[in-house]
């Protein structure tokens, strides 16, 4: 049975028991204030609706995750990079990159980045815990992604390209700084062949559990405005 939550109550149910169908449905309802989404991802959960319907609370069994040390990057990416076609940045244009992941996409009409979440994980970049990585090319935003960092686990979020290779570049730039700071897991919450290109992986849910349960509270060295 799906639960229902409480305004008053920043509570999650235990995420064994999310539904099996569809995959990893675990709550609905309650509110997108920062507190609750910050208690959700270290829960386990996080937010995926459409315009319309109630706030929906998923964690899938398998999680699709990437550790930065493994990436896999290849040789046309590799060039790429060397070449330096692109420029990125952190955290300079929040706003923009989410503005960008929430733009049409050419396989739906719609965007579960409503105008209400954007407005949500704006005051959580506001408090330092979303970051925004953009990548430009002759000084237009051409590309970038977002996500959460908390401990030494980043919480992936979206990202969007408005040319050839802008989102890959930016993925690739992002994961290896990650590395440099000591991140363990990228938490890529559900597979994408874009994803599985650069060496994403799927784990059973407890053992994303355990990887939140040791790593949530240990400090990192990110430094996102250098």
């Amino acid at each position: 049975m799906l639960t229902w939550l409480k305004r008053d109550s920043l509570a999650f149910p235990p995420l064994g028991r999310a539904l099996r169908e569809p995959n990893g449905l675990l709550a609905a309802g309650g509110d997108l204030s920062p507190e609750r989404l910050i208690q959700a991802y270290r829960h386990g959960c996080f937010p995926w609706y459409q315009e319309g319907q109630p706030i929906l609370w998923w964690s899938p069994d398998p999680r699709t995750v990437l550790p930065p040390q493994e990436i896999h990057i290849s040789r046309s990416l590799a060039k790429l990079l060397r070449q330096e076609r692109f420029s990125v940045t952190f955290d300079q244009a929040f706003p923009a990159v989410i503005e960008g992941c929430a733009g049409p996409r050419g396989y739906t009409d719609g965007t579960w980045i409503t105008t209400e979440m954007q407005a949500a994980y704006i005051e959580l970049h506001r408090r330092g815990v979303a970051h925004s990585v953009e990548v430009w090319k002759d000084g237009e935003l051409v590309g970038g992604l977002y996500g959460l960092a908390m401990g030494r686990l980043f919480f992936g979020e979206s990202m969007f390209s408005r040319t050839d290779n802008a989102s890959k570049v930016g993925f690739a730039t992002l994961v290896r700084r990650l590395n440099q700071w000591g991140f363990v897991l990228i938490d890529c919450q559900m597979p994408t062949q874009h994803l599985q290109s650069f060496g994403a992986r799927t784990i059973g849910r407890e053992k994303f559990s355990r990887y939140l349960q040791l790593y949530l509270d240990q400090p990192n060295i990110a430094d996102w405005i250098a």
